[in-house]
C-alpha cells in the first residue's frame, strides 16, 4: 500500500487539548497543525492540504464544530472529520454523522481511542485511493446489476446507495419482507471502502434468544454446555467489513442493550470471556416493521434506533413498482433457464397482465420463486395465464366481471391459503420457521398444508 502524506488539523479552544493531541498523535501523522477557534481553523484549512480534521463541537466565536464540519466538507468532500465534545448526546452524534463526520468521540478523551480512530481514518483514505479505479469500473459495469429496477422509486434507492456507500454511517433499510433489503445491504458493502473485507449477514428474527449473544459476540471454550471450543461471533467475523443485522426489531430488550453498548464503545467480550475486544465493522440493519410504533409501545429502544437509523433507506414493495415486474421476470427467466439447463421461455401477454396486476404479498422473493417453479415445471416455450397459480388470477364470470367468493368462510380460506403459501415460499418450505412467522404450531401448519394441498 502506498502511504501518501497524511496531515491533521486540530481545532479546539482549550490549549491543553490542542497541545496534548498534537503531542499524542505525533507518530500517527506526517504533519499536525492546530487552531484555537472555528474561524482560524477554516482559514488554516483553506490555505493548506489536510486529510483529517479533529474539531470540538463547542468553539469560541460565532461558529460551532458542526457548522465548521459542513464548511470544511463543502471545500473538500473527501476529508475525514472527527468531532469531539464534552457534551455528548445521541442527538449531537446524529447531527455530526449526518453532517459527514467520520467519527464522534466524547470527552474526557481516551488518547488510545483517538489514536485508533486517526489510524482508521488514514487507512480508509489510502484504501479509498486504491479502490477508486475499482469502484469506477464497477459503476461502468453496473455494480447494482443484482438489484433490477428502472422505476423512479428504485432509481432513488440506487442514488442513496451510491451516495452513502463510501461513508461509515450506519444505515437502516426498511421495507416489506422479500423486497430485497439484503441486496441493498450487499450493494452498500460492494461499493464501500470495506468491499475487500467480509460481508456477514445474520437474521436476528430466526435466532433463539439463548443463542443470540453467542452468535453476535462469540463464546469461549467451556462457557456453557456444548461449548467445546472457542467460537468467534459475527462482530469478529465481519472485522474490516460489513455486518448486516436483518430483522433487527425482533431482538429482546436485553439484546438491544448489548448491541447498543457495542455500537457506542466499539468493544465487546465473548460469552464466558473477560478480554475486551475491539470491533471494526460497519453495521447495516434492516426491518419490515414501523420502528416509531415499536418505540411508542416500548418494544424497541429509541436510543438504539438513533444509532442504527443515521441513514434510512426505504425499499419499495413490488406493488409500488409494477413497471419493473416485466423487467424482473425477464431477468429471472434468463437466470433460471440457464441454471436449470432449460430452453429460454417467454411469458404470454395475458399471463404478463396477470403477473403485473397481482398483489405479491411476498414481493420480489415470491416472484422469483414463482418464475423458477415455472421454468422447472413448464414444458413449452410460452407460459400462458392458465398455467399460473390460481391465487394470482382474479376470479372472472363469463362476462369478464370480477366475482366475490360464495361465502365469508370461503373468503377467509382463500386468504389463509394465500398467506400460508406465501410464507412457506419465503421460508423455503422450512416448516418450523414458517410456523413461527404465522404464529401457529408446526402441527397446525402441517394440518393446514394438507388441507390446502401445499405439500
Amino acid at each position: 500500500m502506498n502511504r501518501s502524506e497524511f496531515s491533521v488539523l486540530i481545532v479546539d479552544d482549550e490549549p491543553n487539548i490542542r497541545s496534548g493531541l498534537q503531542k499524542g498523535l505525533v507518530n500517527e501523522a506526517d504533519r499536525i497543525e492546530t487552531a484555537a477557534d472555528a474561524e482560524q481553523g477554516l482559514a488554516t484549512f483553506e490555505t493548506g492540504v489536510y486529510q483529517l480534521v479533529i474539531a470540538d463541537v463547542r468553539l469560541g466565536g460565532g461558529m460551532d464544530g458542526i457548522e465548521l464540519l459542513g464548511r470544511i466538507r463543502h471545500i473538500d468532500p473527501e476529508v475525514a472529520v472527527i468531532v469531539i465534545t464534552a457534551h455528548g448526546t445521541v442527538e449531537t452524534a446524529v447531527d455530526a454523522m449526518r453532517a459527514g463526520a467520520f467519527d464522534f468521540i466524547s470527552k474526557p478523551l481516551d488518547l488510545n481511542l483517538v489514536r485508533q480512530q486517526v489510524r482508521k481514518a488514514r487507512e480508509h483514505r489510502e484504501l479509498r485511493q486504491e479502490n477508486q479505479s475499482l469502484r469506477t469500473r464497477l459503476a461502468d459495469a453496473g455494480e447494482l446489476s443484482n438489484i433490477i429496477g428502472q422505476c423512479a422509486a428504485m432509481q432513488d434507492v440506487f442514488h442513496q446507495i451510491r451516495q452513502v456507500a463510501a461513508t461509515e454511517a450506519t444505515v437502516m433499510i426498511q421495507g416489506e419482507s422479500g423486497s430485497g433489503k439484503e441486496l441493498v445491504a450487499r450493494a452498500l458493502h460492494d461499493l464501500s471502502d470495506r468491499s475487500g473485507g467480509p460481508f456477514v449477514a445474520v437474521n436476528l428474527g430466526a435466532m433463539p434468544e439463548t443463542l443470540l449473544e453467542s452468535e453476535l459476540f462469540g463464546h469461549e471454550k467451556g462457557s456453557f454446555s456444548g461449548a467445546s471450543r472457542q467460537k468467534p461471533g459475527c462482530f469478529e467475523q465481519a472485522t474490516g467489513g460489513t455486518l448486516f443485522l436483518d430483522e433487527v426489531t425482533e431482538m429482546s430488550a436485553k439484546s438491544q442493550v448489548d448491541l447498543l453498548r457495542v455500537l457506542e464503545s466499539r468493544r465487546f467480550t465473548r460469552v464466558g470471556g473477560e478480554k475486551l475486544l475491539e470491533t471494526d465493522v460497519r453495521v447495516v440493519s434492516a426491518t419490515n416493521k414501523s420502528v416509531p410504533e415499536l418505540i411508542q409501545d416500548g418494544s424497541f429502544r429509541e436510543d438504539l434506533y438513533y444509532r442504527l437509523n443515521v441513514i434510512p433507506i426505504e425499499v419499495p414493495s413490488l406493488r409500488q413498482r409494477r413497471d419493473d415486474i416485466p423487467l424482473l421476470i425477464e431477468h429471472f427467466l434468463q437466470h433460471f433457464c440457464s441454471r436449470h439447463g432449460r430452453p429460454m421461455k417467454q411469458i404470454a401477454p395475458d399471463a404478463m397482465r396477470v403477473l403485473v396486476g397481482a398483489q405479491w404479498p411476498g414481493n420480489v422473493r415470491q416472484l422469483r420463486n414463482l418464475v423458477e417453479r415455472l421454468v422447472v415445471t413448464h414444458t413449452g416455450d410460452v407460459i400462458d395465464s392458465n398455467e399460473l397459480p390460481t391465487d394470482l388470477q382474479p376470479a372472472m364470470t363469463d362476462r369478464g366481471v370480477k366475482t366475490l367468493p360464495a361465502s365469508l368462510s370461503e373468503a377467509v380460506e382463500n386468504c389463509e391459503r394465500e398467506m400460508i403459501s406465501t410464507i412457506l415460499a419465503e421460508c423455503d418450505f422450512h416448516r418450523e420457521n414458517t410456523a413461527k412467522r404465522l404464529g401457529v404450531s408446526v402441527r397446525t401448519l402441517h394440518y393446514k398444508m394438507g388441507r390446502y394441498g401445499l405439500h
